[in-house]
């Protein structure tokens, strides 16, 4: 069934990449992908693929350039081997908070990556959880945009008791954050940043006596969400657990988790945990490859991939009762 199909990853995440050969039943693509004892990156790939559908799963999570220009050489090295399609998998998308011109002077540096994509010989995208939606509209070739907040949401089905309130900790995760609480039927609160005589920044709704669930696309520093959890908890919050898509989690953010008033925190593998990160009793993980074994199954069947996420939350909603 697959002998059309290859899957090849660069070094940004090769236990994702093992889980969805896994779910698919497939051997992971040989490929060379090393460096130059200049610091070069240097691809080789190790088997036939003209004319086959192609895919690259490369998170461009830290080392972000290292992690791009891999997934940029790979995808060359396809299309110079005679590839029919190659699709860039991408779970987590770098430069993505670099998607608007809000000051003078500044880059668009998502355009700049979705057009080195295409240029590299992407025929697809597919990606989990944009930082904004509209980086969509950056690429001249199709993008799935697939979300993990849903196997956030499954997740968490089983913990759910029904008092819970879920928390946007900004104005951007508003209409995400309305989503994951219309999943669980939760009740949503605001995080306003006004500066208005010190009492600034709290939360708009009623948080008191109740589990805050905060949403968000990534966790990088971790101040937003140690914010808005200490905002939660100044006004009266039982407990806040946290659920992040992407944990970027760069300096010293697991010790500040870790010291925070934060129970739990809930994310997926498109980025692989640091050690410290492992070793953490508050950061969990869910898995989001068999999403993307099933998005991979429908590009190559040309089948809808817009009706992924409500199936997998149909049938787990079904397996639950």
């Amino acid at each position: 069934m697959w002998s059309r199909l290859t899957l090849f990853a660069g070094n940004s995440n090769p236990s994702l990449a093992d889980k969805v050969c896994s779910r698919l039943e497939i051997a992971l693509g040989k490929a060379l992908v090393t460096r130059f004892s200049d610091g070069e990156i240097r691809v080789e790939i190790g088997e036939n693929v003209r004319g086959k559908d192609t895919y690259v799963l490369q998170s461009t999570c830290p080392p972000v350039n290292e992690n791009l220009m891999e997934l940029l050489v790979i995808m060359d090295a396809l299309k110079r081997a005679s590839a029919r399609r190659i699709n860039a998998i991408i779970p987590y998308y770098g430069y993505g908070r670099q998607d608007q011109k809000d000051k003078p002077r500044v880059p668009l540096a998502a355009k700049v990556v979705a057009d080195l994509l295409s240029v590299a010989g992407a025929h697809r995208v597919i990606t989990i959880d944009l930082h904004a939606d509209q980086i969509q509209g950056f690429f001249d070739i199709p993008v799935d945009h697939l979300f993990g907040t849903i196997i956030l949401s499954d997740a968490l089905r089983k913990e759910i008791r029904g008092d819970e309130i879920v928390v946007a900790p900004d104005s951007g995760g508003t209409e995400r954050s309305r989503l994951f609480a219309s999943r669980l039927n939760l009740d949503l609160a605001l995080m306003d940043y006004r500066e208005e005589n010190g009492t600034y920044p709290k939360i708009v709704g009623n948080v008191k006596g109740k589990k805050v669930i905060i949403v968000d696309d990534m966790i990088d520093s971790g101040r937003t969400v140690i914010r808005t959890t200490n905002a939660a908890m100044s006004a009266g919050a039982e407990a806040v657990e946290v659920c992040v898509v992407h944990p970027v989690l760069s300096g010293s953010s697991v010790e500040m988790i870790e010291a925070s008033p934060i129970s739990k925190l809930l994310v997926t593998d498109t980025i692989p945990l640091s050690e410290n990160a492992k070793a953490s009793k508050k950061i969990h993980t869910v898995s989001i490859a068999p999403m993307l074994a099933e998005a991979i199954k429908r590009v190559h069947f040309e089948e809808s991939i817009s009706s992924i996420c409500n199936e997998i939350l149909d049938h787990r909603r079904t397996g639950s009762h």
